[in-house]
């Protein structure tokens, strides 16, 4: 079914996933599913080729989406369980990222009839460099999701005009109207302050990676607190990383030109990313 390309995008029909023809493509998933409708979706990262981390939590993350947009339509689970298999099984490469996205209502894409669909890109994993030294961040001041909880395309192409990836601009962080930190444009964000790691308890997305690393800080004796952080008290914490299912842990040194702590990586930071990665080669299963 699947082609030598490392940029894949389907369609999940009823008899299963539908390779698209691409011409020309390239990017990301974000990119190869920007034509589509405006609809939920959800991205994340194999392991071990065909493995994921805590899939279960995504498709249910995704059906509150389904139900917080008003819709009637239930996920088809099983179908889209069954094509995520199939497609990643058959990469071409080690590991892929992979986005899959529900639309409201089928639509006609590219000759195929359909409201599932999944892209597949390759999975670069973040650099050392910046998981040795960390990376800065920057501030999205006019940057605001209208439903948090909620994880929309549409959401995506208004963050699509903010730099990310470097490591002088790794991400840009939301804020409340008082000036608190929320989450980045991409991930989650918290802190270690006193030895304790605090984040943003409501507001935000529901990132799995976090409900992942909460999960492994409990096991670590790790206190996490539910407290967005003023962002004029940044200089009372030790330590910062973000979390994202397609990135894992990412220390940060640097908010928008204010050093984090010591300006180095913290020893919870690197605790938990051990521990993290510990606990995804141990708990990754695939979709069936």
């Amino acid at each position: 079914m699947a082609t030598s390309s490392a940029l894949q995008l389907f369609a999940v029909a009823p008899e299963g996933p539908v390779e698209l023809a691409l011409e020309g493509a390239q990017g990301t998933v974000h990119d190869l599913l920007e034509r589509l409708p405006g609809g939920v979706y959800s991205a994340l990262r194999t392991f071990g080729h065909n493995r994921f981390l805590w899939l279960d939590r995504h498709l249910e993350r995704t059906e509150r989406s389904m139900l917080g947009m008003g819709w009637k339509r239930p996920l088809d689970r099983a179908r889209l369980s069954a094509a995520l298999h199939r497609v990643v099984s058959d990469y071409p490469l080690a590991d892929a990222r992979v986005r899959f996205d529900v639309l409201e209502e089928p639509v006609d894409f590219l000759g195929v009839r359909a409201e599932l669909f999944i892209a597949l890109s390759p999975f670069v994993a973040v650099p050392e460099e910046f998981l040795r030294e960390g990376v800065r961040v920057e501030i999205a001041p006019d940057l605001h999701r209208e439903a948090p909880r909620i994880k929309t395309t549409e959401f995506v192409r208004r963050r699509k005009p903010l730099p990310l990836g470097t490591k002088e601009r790794y991400e840009h962080i939301m804020l409340d109207e008082e000036r608190r930190i929320l989450e980045c444009s991409s991930s989650n964000i918290a802190f270690v302050r006193a030895g304790a790691i605090v984040s943003a308890g409501d507001g935000v997305l529901e990132g799995i990676t976090a409900l992942v690393l909460r999960h492994v800080a409990a096991q670590l004796g790790l206190r996490w607190l539910d407290e967005r952080l003023p962002l004029a008290e940044l200089r009372s914490v030790d330590e910062a990383f973000l979390s994202s299912s397609a990135r894992g842990v990412v220390p940060i040194v640097d908010v928008a030109g204010e050093r984090v702590g010591s300006g180095r990586v913290g020893g919870v930071t690197r605790r938990l990313t051990a521990a993290y990665l510990e606990f995804a080669e141990r708990e990754a299963r695939t979709a069936q």
